[in-house]
């Protein structure tokens, strides 16, 4: 699938480089739908590229918000009584719109052939997600917002500004848990064009990516990715400072960190890159799998949805959970 396995990275949905591809579920989503409502906001969908990795159960992506600062505001930021007014009456607005497209596409769905039906029927449960969402958000909207000794974080445009760029999204995903928010979050990490600001990197990340095996591209990727980690592992122990009870919030917390492309020189999706941090796991292992055994990656989506403590034994692709990753 090369760069369009991306869309099935968190939906496990098969061949998403053919033409009558279909996307489903994220894991993230799939979650939400279960225990969203037990926090302000469902889901946080971020990216540091504008895109999403993050998609509803009818397939549609969900887009993704990329200024910190907006993310900051609509987590802690108290409005006025008047601006909560405002807010409210925009919810009913939504759920009023919402109404008026459903009573006229029943119409349309009489008239409309097969493959049309499969469309406006993936259309209208988008709609109703989103009306759904709207309910819960009308009842957060009356509660008051967490407090927090931070400032709104000011945006870094410059996407050569890498490092600036994911440790403001890190802070932020850390703040959101933290204040519990929300519960699931993705983010969708960079890597275009862009020349970062880096010590030893004068070329395009995504050129370096297609490295070729060329020994000067390889060491300026190296540089790259080595800075990926160092600002992982920040975040990570951001995590681990917090102590919620007996346990720190990293502990309640899976993480992964990985890719969609395991030799993004060849656009191979075999033997992925993955990371898993945090959360009800035994740490400090490397798992290897035969590569003509290997299991999908959905099998350690279903470990990360039996830790949120979700009765789930399948996902997607995924049978069970992933050989090897035991609670701690």
């Amino acid at each position: 699938g090369g760069h369009d396995a991306e869309k099935s990275f968190l939906t496990g949905a098969a061949h998403p480089g053919q033409p009558s591809f279909r996307n489903t579920i994220s894991v993230d989503q799939f979650a939400a739908e279960r225990i969203g409502h037990k926090t302000r906001f469902p889901s946080l969908v971020l990216s540091a590229d504008g895109r999403s990795i993050s998609y509803t159960r009818s397939g549609v992506m969900i887009p993704a918000e990329s200024r910190p600062s907006k993310v900051f505001e609509r987590f802690c930021l108290e409005g006025s009584p008047q601006e909560k007014a405002a807010q409210v009456q925009r919810i009913h607005d939504g759920q009023s719109i919402f109404d008026l497209v459903a009573s006229q596409t029943k119409a349309i769905e009489r008239k409309t052939g097969r493959a049309d039906h499969q469309t406006l029927e993936q259309y209208l449960t988008s709609v109703r997600e989103l009306e759904q969402r709207l309910v819960q958000e009308e009842e957060w909207a009356k509660l008051p917002k967490p407090k927090v000794d931070q400032k709104t974080p000011v945006d870094v445009d410059d996407r050569a500004q890498f490092s600036a760029r994911m440790r403001l999204m890190f802070d932020l995903i850390a703040l959101a848990l933290q204040t519990d928010s929300t519960r699931m979050i993705t983010l969708k990490g960079p890597g275009g064009n862009e020349v970062v600001e880096l010590e030893g990197v004068d070329d395009g990340w995504h050129n370096l990516s297609h490295h070729g095996k060329d020994p000067d591209k390889i060491e300026q990727l190296a540089i790259i990715e080595k800075e990926e980690m160092r600002l992982f592992a920040e975040f990570l122990n951001k995590l681990q400072e917090v102590r919620e009870g007996e346990h720190t919030l990293l502990d309640q917390t899976a993480v992964l960190l990985g890719s969609n492309l395991g030799n993004a020189s060849s656009h191979n999706n075999t033997n992925l890159p993955i990371v898993v941090a945090g959360g009800r796991f035994r740490h400090g292992q490397h798992l290897a799998f035969d590569p003509e055994k290997s299991p999908p990656l959905s099998n350690l989506l279903v470990s990360f949805l039996q830790h949120l403590q979700l009765e789930v034994d399948e996902f997607s692709a995924g049978t069970s959970t992933l050989n090897g990753l035991a609670s701690a």
